[in-house]
This record gives C-alpha cells, structure tokens and sequence, in this order.
C-alpha cells in the first residue's frame, strides 16, 4: 500500500498496490490493467517521490523513482512472471508501462 500527496488536490491519497521486490527495493507498476493512459497514483508520485508504504504490519517513508531501459524492461519481466496478469496489459497499450521502484528512507 502506498500513500501518497494528490497532485491537484495536496490531500493525501491512498493507492493499494501490487509489487515485487528486487533486493531492498519495492518494485510498483503503473499499468491500469493496460488502460492508454497513466494512473494518477503514478502521476502524484512524479510530482511528490516521497511516500508512506504500509506493507504488513510495516510503515516507513521511501522515494519513488522510475526504471528506465534495461533496468525498466528486466523489472517487468520479473513482476510479469509473479504476476501474469501483467504480461496482457502491456500488449492492451501503446504506451510503455511505466515501472517504479521505491526506495526506503532511512
């Protein structure tokens, strides 16, 4: 779960998410279920990297940054085969996917 600061709004915004790890980092995937624009979870995360993740009985503060190349391609790779739901929603879009990794803050 992620929490966030709306981009128009300022207010706080609550986005249940599904992820992935690589090492340390908690991997989110801004997908939509393949939907031809962004969510607005991702775009309040562009304009405010820093948020509050819940996992488990665990709250911190991390910074969200977006995998580009490389990088970006190998992470949906991983998330797509842990969760395969992800594999068609990049075929349903011309966009590419964005995919963003949350750092904790220490």
């Amino acid at each position: 779960m992620e929490r966030g600061i709306g981009v128009r709004s300022g207010a706080p915004r609550l986005a249940p998410l599904v992820y992935t790890r690589d090492g340390d980092r908690i991997v989110i995937v801004a997908s939509t279920g393949g939907a031809p624009t962004d969510p607005a979870w991702y775009r309040n995360l562009l304009a405010n990297p820093v948020v509050t993740v819940e996992l488990g009985d665990e709250t911190f503060q991390a910074r969200a940054s977006v995998a580009e190349g490389g990088e970006r391609d190998r992470l949906y790779a991983v998330h797509a085969a842990e969760h395969p739901s992800f594999k068609e929603y990049q075929d349903r879009t011309t966009r590419i996917i964005p995919v963003v990794l949350l750092d904790r803050i220490a």
